[in-house]
């Protein structure tokens, strides 16, 4: 059994595990019961009613959040010619074609997203096996495989979240800093879950939202209502 230490086990008597609280109520007390000495960041878990191993239950995208992860995002850039200049332009941190497939081979992983152009992709598909373990990957369906690739550097800097649904029908995604405070988190929250609610496949039967948590990157779990998650979206 794990054992917490007491700034822990305080943080999680103020939590009644058995309660799913209202989604306002529940950020907020999410960021209050954050206790670490760093600017945590506030992740949601969300358990959706889909079936993974279906190809037309895949839930997968992207999408900017209003007010960002607060955090520098390093941004890697796969493209050859005038798109070169436009990833400089964007703020890519690197940008190169076969080159930095080869540094990547060869181990350097110092970036945290990764874009290419279409004509990069049977290149960059020689490190798929490194990046798309690690959720670097560039895909269309999240929109990081494109020739725009200036306005997709872009949204990555500037707080760019891709999600993919997890084998058990989870998608975890950061909602950002503790220190955002409570309505600034509600309002990526509201931006991610109406993003989540258009890519529900037309094949999901049932209850779509199923069950939902948010924690700080220290503390613990708060559950939420998904129940409530269209009358929030409404706001």
């Amino acid at each position: 059994m794990a054992k917490y230490g007491k700034k822990y086990r305080s943080a999680q008597q103020k939590i009644d595990r058995n309660t799913k609280y209202p989604l306002e109520e529940g950020v907020e007390l999410a960021v209050n019961t954050a206790y670490a000495s760093f600017d945590e960041t506030l992740d949601v878990a969300v358990c959706l009613g889909v079936n993974p191993k279906y190809s037309d239950q895949m839930v997968r995208g992207g999408v900017s959040l209003p007010h960002g992860l607060g955090k520098e995002v390093r941004v890697i850039a796969f493209c050859k010619g005038e798109k070169e200049e436009e990833a400089r332009q964007a703020g890519a941190d690197v940008v190169g074609a076969e080159d930095l497939v080869e540094k990547i081979k060869n181990g350097w992983l110092e970036f945290d997203k990764a874009v290419a152009t279409p004509d990069m992709m049977a290149h960059v598909g020689k490190v798929g096996r490194i990046l798309g373990p690690r959720g670097m990957m560039p895909n269309a369906k999240s929109g990081t495989v494109t020739f725009d690739i200036g306005q997709a550097i872009q949204e990555m800097k500037a707080g760019r979240v891709e999600y993919k649904v997890d084998k058990a029908g989870v998608i975890h995604a950061p909602l950002g800093k503790v220190s955002f405070g409570r309505e600034k988190i509600l309002d990526n929250l509201r931006v991610l879950l109406d993003s989540l609610n258009k890519a529900k496949p037309g094949s999901a039967k049932g209850t779509y939202f199923q069950s939902m948590a948010v924690s700080s990157t220290m503390g613990p779990g708060v559950k939420l209502d998904p129940g409530l998650i269209r009358k929030f979206l409404e706001q």
